[in-house]
C-alpha cells in the first residue's frame, strides 16, 4: 500500500485523493495499484454509491511518474496501470472527477471514464503524449474525439497544448466549472447528491449512457500495444533525455 493515495468513504461517498503534492501528484505503479484496489472495492461495496477522484495541493495529477515507470513492471499479472484502467472502464457505479488543478496525461484520460467531471477555474487539461514520443492511452484515441470532435482532439493530441477549464467546458469535456474558492464545497455537495440518489436507477442510467464497453476494451488493447512499443523506442528515450537536460528533443 501507499500513503500517496488516500481513500475515504463517508455518507455513501468514496473519495480517492492523489496525495503526492510535492511531486505534482505524479502517479507511480504503487499508486495505480492502490487506485485499482479502491475502485474495485467501491464497485462491490453496497454502502458506497458514488466515487470521486481529486488531488491534494495545486495539481489534480501531472500524469505518470516517468522515473518510476522506467524501473519496469513489478510482479506477475496485469500491470497496475492496466488494472486501474479496466477498473474505471468496468465500474458499474458513478465515477466523478473533481479536477482541482492541472490534469495532464492520464489526469485527462481518466476523466473520460468518469460520469461527471467538475473543474476548478484554474484547472487545465493536456495530453502531451506525442511530446514524450508516446501515444494516447485509456481508449482516449476513441473517447476524446467522440466527446470534442476529431479536429479538436487532434489539436489536443498532436500539439500537446493545454486547455483551460472554460475551453474544456465549451467542448463538453467537463460538466461544470467553479471558482477556485468555491470548488471544494460545490463539488462535495454535488457528489453527495449523486451518492444519495436511487442506486439502481443510477446504475441503469450509467449503463444506458455507456454502451461501448467492448469497443473501448478493444481500443485500450491496441493503444496499450503501441504505447508499450513506444516506451522502448529511441523516440521515448530522446524525449526523456531532453526533458531531463531541459533542452529541445531532436528526433531522427
Amino acid at each position: 500500500m501507499t500513503d500517496h493515495i488516500l481513500t475515504e468513504t463517508a455518507d455513501r461517498l468514496t473519495t480517492v485523493t492523489f496525495n503526492r503534492p510535492d511531486k505534482k501528484n505524479a502517479i507511480t505503479q504503487d499508486m495505480y495499484q492502490a487506485m485499482a484496489d479502491a475502485v474495485n472495492a467501491y464497485a462491490t461495496d453496497e454502502e458506497a454509491r458514488a466515487l470521486m477522484f481529486t488531488g491534494n495541493g495545486d495539481y489534480f495529477t501531472s500524469g505518470n511518474d516517468l522515473q518510476d515507470f522506467a524501473t519496469g513492471p513489478r510482479g506477475d499479472g496485469l500491470p497496475p496501470v492496466v488494472q486501474f484502467l479496466h477498473a474505471i472502464k468496468d465500474c458499474p457505479k458513478p465515477l466523478i472527477a473533481a479536477v482541482n488543478g492541472p490534469a495532464i496525461g492520464v489526469g485527462l484520460t481518466l476523466t473520460l471514464h468518469c460520469d461527471l467531471v467538475y473543474a476548478a477555474g484554474s484547472a487545465t487539461f493536456a495530453a502531451p503524449f506525442v511530446k514524450l514520443g508516446l501515444v494516447p492511452e485509456a481508449a482516449s484515441s476513441m473517447l476524446l474525439p467522440a466527446i470534442i470532435g476529431m479536429a479538436a482532439a487532434n489539436d489536443v493530441f498532436m500539439t500537446g497544448r493545454s486547455l483551460t477549464s472554460e475551453e474544456a467546458l465549451r467542448m463538453g469535456l467537463v460538466s461544470r466549472v467553479f471558482e477556485d474558492g468555491e470548488f471544494a464545497g460545490e463539488t462535495g455537495a454535488l457528489a453527495q447528491l449523486v451518492a444519495n440518489a436511487a442506486p439502481n436507477a443510477m446504475r441503469h442510467t450509467k449503463a444506458l449512457v455507456r454502451t461501448q464497453n467492448t469497443e473501448i476494451t478493444e481500443c485500450m488493447t491496441i493503444e496499450g500495444e503501441i504505447f508499450a512499443a513506444q516506451l522502448g523506442s529511441p523516440e521515448f528515450g530522446e524525449s526523456v533525455a531532453a526533458m531531463m537536460a531541459k533542452r529541445p528533443a531532436v528526433y531522427k
